[in-house]
């Protein structure tokens, strides 16, 4: 066999469409996401207020703890609720989101079960505010936010935690899409880098069809022993159109954004993420490459909100 037949690693990669890293920041998130509207983004707090203000749902605010001595008014910041969530307002990744499930004899259960008294939740939020878990390292403030009862779909294949959906969008259109699932090992958390399960989503019509766990192909959850292929996830139109949606929101044009499925409410936007992982890759089994290019190629991109559903799901169909 000659050597211009033998195909290495990466001509293989490249081949099948899949983008690095390298490539995603060089190409994709340097030409397109403007820097001065990343605190947009990367600012939980700015995250929300632009969404409400919008009409777009999100989980409800309960409280901002900006510095230390605002602590001491917690026991009344959250007199009125059982459960609820912290988390840093720079914050990336899952580190440093504390899950209130309930309470017993005056202490709150967090989500593992283990029982935690105000002071406890108080020396977390201090954490916060130091900058343990922000971007950078510098100082950050706490959310206080109403905690999601994820959809019962998705009871038999989560682990404790609340499971989200990952859209990569590129010009306002969706063009990639997965569950992310949590684990005992991710700890209830829906992070790949953590071992939550990454579950590819066939855009078109919203239906699972592959998972994959620490890069191994899995069909089934390792805790829960429920099937991964063949959901059909509710409210599919509505969630790429507020993934659309999130595009015109905050100016940026390659996001991710984290949707969640609430049994009382439905969709909820989670976050939006200025430099989206490629993970997604793997739990769909396609490169995002082609895709991307077939967009950016585009003179021009439907302006309304449906009619860029409808050409994310002709784009889907059209590069299984």
């Amino acid at each position: 066999m000659g050597f211009w037949k033998i195909r290495l690693p990466w001509e293989r990669l490249r081949s099948l469409g899949i983008m690095g890293m390298n490539e995603r920041n060089a190409d994709f998130i340097l030409p397109y996401n403007p820097r001065r509207n990343f605190p947009l983004v990367d600012d939980k707090s700015k995250t929300k207020a632009l969404a409400l203000s919008a009409g777009i749902a999100v989980p409800n605010l309960y409280g901002i703890v900006e510095i230390e001595h605002q602590i001491e008014k917690l026991p009344e910041i959250l007199g009125p609720y059982e459960d609820f969530v912290i988390k840093p307002a720079h914050g990336s990744g899952g580190e440093g989101i504390l899950i209130v499930v309930g309470r017993q004899n005056g202490r709150h259960r967090k989500a593992n079960g283990i029982l935690v008294s105000t002071d406890e939740v108080g020396h977390h939020i201090s954490n916060i505010l130091s900058g343990m878990y922000s971007l950078g390292g510098l100082p950050d403030s706490a959310l206080i936010e109403y905690r999601v009862k994820f959809d019962p779909m998705f009871e038999t294949i989560s682990y404790q935690g609340v499971p989200d959906i990952r859209t990569i969008v590129f010009r306002g259109v969706p063009i990639l899409a997965m569950m992310r699932l949590p684990t005992r090992l991710s700890d209830g958390k829906a992070n790949l880098h953590q071992g939550a399960i990454g579950v590819g989503i066939d855009l078109a019509n919203g239906r699972t069809f592959s998972g994959v766990w620490r890069d191994t192909p899995i069909d089934q959850h390792p805790d829960t022993g429920g099937k991964l292929a063949g959901l059909e996830i509710p409210y599919w139109s509505e969630i790429l159109g507020l993934t659309a949606r999130c595009h015109d929101l905050v100016g940026l044009g390659f996001i991710g954004v984290d949707i969640v499925l609430d049994k009382d409410f439905g969709p909820l936007v989670l976050e939006i993420n200025a430099r989206p992982g490629l993970s997604i890759q793997l739990a769909n089994k396609v490169g995002i490459l082609p895709r991307l290019r077939q967009v950016e190629r585009m003179a021009e991109i439907p302006v309304s909100i449906e009619d860029r559903v409808k050409l994310a799901r002709h784009l889907a169909a059209s590069n299984p």
